[in-house]
């Protein structure tokens, strides 16, 4: 059983497996409660199992037996006093050690939507500024961070390898950072109740050696690339002339929408439709003929295509990279 127990403590959504400093300032405090609560509970247990079975009942009466039970009770509750006030002050340390990284390399600002999440790469020049969705890329050991706000409802965001859970409210702007100390590919999602599709609102945040950051940060800089194949000529034009340019932005096109994810670089991301599949041609497809069986109650509509115009319309989104 104890395996079975254990077997959703590590991978790339574990609040146990800790690859920031943020997230094992988190994981040490838990430990700490734990293994303090642990203590407690077997010195209940023993205190508990040596009165049911204590032999002498008539000990109660004694006096000198009532002043040592009183003497326990008193140690009992000074014990108790000094464990609260000592995870108080441990907690408040932890939580101000949160936010305390200096000289951050990257700033994002995150637009969390129902459902889906929009990342926008901050730059002093504003032309260098970019934006990705349901997918952010961090160089490993910098400083991120991320300034979260909430378009419609109450979103969370929340990746249990790097970092703590912080709100996304609207009207209101959060401050959240962390670092990555190890490469690998981790889980976010949303922890906050926020309608229908809450649970199918995830993200990846993909750690890496800062000199393939730097490559990535490039590419998503430029313009979309333009097709070769004709089929993805074809689709780029099906694309233009309906209703997905009004939405979507695909930077060095005529399709500047803002109200559903930019797909300038989109075949170069891992999943799509905030974590529910992984990006290949076969899922954009699926997602492109009807989005309301994949994700009920998203916000993009049906869009007639016939079968010929769905795969040329996937072919150039998949090399959109």
């Amino acid at each position: 059983m104890l395996p079975l127990a254990l077997c959703s403590c590590t991978g790339i959504q574990s609040v146990l497996d800790a690859q920031g400093q943020s997230a094992v300032l988190l994981s040490n405090l838990i430990f700490l409660i734990v293994f303090i609560c642990a203590i407690v509970w077997l010195c209940v247990m023993a205190m508990l199992f040596l009165a049911l079975f204590r032999r002498d009942r008539t000990a109660n009466q004694n006096p000198t037996a009532e002043r040592a039970m009183g003497r326990v009770v008193a140690c009992a509750v000074c014990a108790t006093v000094a464990i609260i006030a000592g995870l108080t002050v441990f907690s408040f340390y932890t939580t101000r050690g949160l936010n305390s990284l200096e000289d951050e390399e990257v700033t994002i600002r995150v637009r969390a939507q129902q459902w889906w999440w929009q990342f926008i790469y901050h730059d002093r020049d504003r032309r260098r500024m970019f934006q990705t969705a349901n997918e952010i890329h961090v160089p490993v050991g910098k400083t991120v961070r991320v300034f979260l706000e909430g378009v419609d409802v109450i979103h969370s965001f929340w990746v249990p390898s790097l970092a703590g859970k912080q709100d996304a409210i609207p009207g209101r702007e959060n401050v959240l950072t962390f670092r990555a100390n190890r490469a690998g590919i981790y889980r976010g999602q949303c922890a906050e109740f926020c309608g229908l599709q809450h649970s199918h609102m995830a993200f990846l945040v993909i750690a890496e050696p800062e000199d393939n950051y730097l490559q990535w940060e490039d590419q998503q800089r430029g313009n979309s690339m333009e097709p070769r194949e004709m089929e993805a000529r074809s689709g780029k034009e099906i694309f233009m002339n309906k209703q997905c340019s009004a939405c979507h932005t695909i930077r060095g096109t005529l399709a500047a929408g803002t109200t559903g994810p930019d797909l300038t670089h989109v075949g170069s991301r891992l999943t799509i439709g905030a974590g529910l599949l992984e990006r290949t041609p076969g899922s954009l497809a699926a997602w492109i003929a009807d989005p309301q069986t994949l994700k009920p109650g998203n916000n993009m509509p049906l869009v007639p295509l016939t079968a010929q115009e769905l795969r040329q319309v996937a072919g150039y989104l998949e090399g959109l990279k």
